[in-house]
Parts: C-alpha cells; sequence; structure tokens
C-alpha cells in the first residue's frame, strides 16, 4: 500500500523542481503538489537506454519553464507498485499530473520540439499563459462581476462585444457560453462550443463549460431525490440509483452532497459501467473553479481511493 502523509523525497540532484519519488512519498511528491503546479512524472529504469536520453531533456524543458511546472522521477524498478497501479507497461512513460489527476502524457523518447509542446500545454492548462492583454481583459472581468451579480443579458452583450473585437477570446466565448447556460439556452451555449473557432476550441475555459453543458443535459432527465434515496436504502449497492441520485442532487444544486455519493459510489464498485462515478466526477470538478474547496476535497479523496 502506498503511504499517505510521509514527506516528500530529497531533490534530484539538489533542484527543487526535480525530485526522485517513492511508493512512500508518491501522494506527496505528485498528487498533492499537482493541486499547485502540474507535476510531470517520469517513469524511468537504469537499464533503459532511451530514458537516460529523455530524462535530461525533460528536465532542461523543466528548468526553462522557470517554476511553472514541476518534474518527479520515478524508478520502476524500485517502486514496481505505483508502475503496476498506473499500468506502466513500457519505459520511459511519462505522465503529467494537474489538480491530482493524470491529464496528459506519452510513451517513449520524443524530440526536444514535443517536450517543450508538452510542458506549454501544461503550463496553458494551469493559466500561466494565453491571457489577452489591454482592455479586453478589464472587459472580460467586468462581465464575469455582471455574471455573478445576476445581470446575465449585460453580461452576455460585453462578452459578445469582446468576442467582436477579438473572435478567438476564449474567456469571453466560455463566459457568453454560461451566460446562456445561466438563462436556461443549454442548445445556444452548445452551439458556441461547437462552432468555436479552431485557435481556442480545445481551452480549458472551453472544456470547463462543455463539461457544465453535459451536466445541464444530465439534470433535465433527473429524477426525484427521494425515490432514489428510497431505493439506496433497500439496497445500498443500487449503483445506478446512487448516480442517478448524485446527478439528481447536482441538478439542484447540491454538489458537495452529489460528490460524496460519487465517491461513495466509486469506493463500492469502481469500475461500474466503465467508470462512471469517476468519469461523473471529473465532470463535475472540471465545471467548478480548480480551486473551490469542493473540488480540492473532492480530488483528495478520489486520488486516495485510487493510490491506495
Amino acid at each position: 500500500m502506498i503511504e499517505l502523509g510521509q514527506s516528500g523525497a530529497a531533490p534530484a540532484g539538489g533542484d527543487d523542481l526535480i525530485r526522485e519519488s517513492t511508493e512512500a512519498t508518491f501522494m506527496a511528491d505528485v498528487v498533492d503538489a499537482s493541486m499547485q503546479v502540474p507535476v510531470i512524472v517520469d517513469f524511468w529504469a537504469t537499464w533503459c537506454g532511451p530514458c537516460r536520453t529523455l530524462g535530461p531533456m525533460l528536465e532542461d524543458a523543466v528548468r526553462a519553464a522557470g517554476g511553472a511546472v514541476k518534474m518527479v522521477k520515478v524508478d520502476v524498478d524500485r517502486n514496481q507498485q505505483i508502475a503496476g497501479q498506473l499500468r506502466i507497461q513500457s519505459i520511459p512513460t511519462v505522465y503529467a499530473f494537474w489538480q491530482g489527476q493524470p491529464v496528459d502524457g506519452f510513451q517513449g523518447a520524443v524530440p526536444q520540439s514535443e517536450i517543450k509542446a508538452f510542458v506549454d500545454r501544461l503550463t496553458q492548462l494551469a493559466g500561466g499563459e494565453g491571457a489577452q492583454g489591454g482592455g479586453l481583459d478589464e472587459a472580460v472581468a467586468a462581465a464575469e462581476e455582471m455574471l455573478a451579480q445576476g445581470a446575465v443579458v449585460d453580461a452576455a452583450q460585453t462578452f459578445a462585444a469582446v468576442l467582436g473585437e477579438d473572435a478567438n477570446n476564449a474567456p469571453a466565448l466560455a463566459g457568453l457560453a454560461r451566460a446562456h447556460l445561466a438563462l436556461g439556452e443549454i442548445d445556444k451555449a452548445e452551439g458556441l462550443l461547437t462552432t468555436a473557432p479552431e485557435a481556442v476550441f480545445d481551452a480549458p475555459e472551453l472544456e470547463a463549460v462543455r463539461a457544465q453543458v453535459e451536466l445541464a443535459r444530465q439534470a433535465e432527465k433527473a429524477g426525484p431525490a427521494d425515490e432514489l434515496r428510497a431505493r439506496i436504502e433497500a439496497n445500498p449497492d443500487d449503483h445506478e440509483a446512487r448516480f442517478d441520485l448524485a446527478t439528481a442532487l447536482h441538478a439542484a444544486g447540491e454538489t458537495e452532497a452529489a460528490v460524496d455519493e460519487l465517491l461513495e459510489l466509486f469506493r463500492r464498485d469502481r469500475e461500474w459501467n466503465g467508470e462512471a462515478a469517476k468519469t461523473q466526477l471529473f465532470k463535475i470538478f472540471d465545471a467548478m473553479p480548480a480551486q473551490d474547496p469542493i473540488v480540492l476535497k473532492g480530488r483528495r479523496r478520489l486520488s486516495s481511493m485510487i493510490f491506495v
């Protein structure tokens, strides 16, 4: 079992950006650390020739990022349980963790250009790059404030005005889609996301709204919570009823209760319906601010179940 609550391993070569990890420190070095900054995990072995080529290239790219990402090295021979849990079948294998979960990765030695692109994607995912400057930033911020205060129509008009100046402004496009959701116009929100410009189609802001749209679609079909609770009381292993209850709770705005039900379902049977509980949890987390206490607590609890 991977032990929790241990301090991290010593940095590799004295560099705080790059550490060597073990089964005892993996939670602290990777899962916990990734709540603040993306963590690249390099699975390697001393006998692996390509690993000796890839490792230094990764380290150079991480140092060049100036603290925007960190790196952890895991010797698969010395840490076979971690390798088994993450299904490492060949090395070198590289995973990137953000907010406690794997979000990207690759296998084999790759060119320096691909490594740089990999690091750049992680930096953007964490919000370190790609923000628009000047007055458009201020307009988007003002529109977000309007949306938060319930002035949805005014917010939508401001987001639309920003897009008139910059059609590739991902925060404005995401904001306009969220305004449509707030107005109950799910089709319009989905249409904006479907026709998003290629340059920002996969932007994290839009991915978050796509998760919100999918949850809104599910909410339209949510059943009566009381009936679902009764089914679960009669049979705690009625996984379908528990999943549907989580959907109903989320639709009613009881997000934390929905997360609790999904975590309980994952604890009871993580493989049920193609890992549906974990997939649904990710949708909820992706649809919320990364630093929301419900998200932070939920990701931590889910990670603890996965890595023990």
